[in-house]
């Protein structure tokens, strides 16, 4: 996790519409949504719960069963 520095600010992103926007604009230069978060959290100090809702779920692989005879 990043440590705050007391000294250095960061922009508050707590509306969600202003949150969009920052995760629209930072699509560009993240590619994964693993750079997303770090991008995110390094910038803005942001709503995690908030930052989760708009990034989309990653689902994992089905398994299928082997078919019987």
């Amino acid at each position: 996790m990043l440590h705050s520095d007391p000294l250095l600010t960061r922009p508050t992103l707590v509306h969600t519409g202003l949150l969009a926007q920052a995760v629209d604009g930072l699509k560009r230069s993240a590619t994964s949504p693993v750079d997303m978060w770090r991008l995110l959290t390094e910038n803005y100090i942001v709503d995690l719960d908030a930052v989760a809702a708009l990034m989309p779920v990653s689902e994992p692989e089905p398994v299928w069963l082997s078919a019987r005879d």
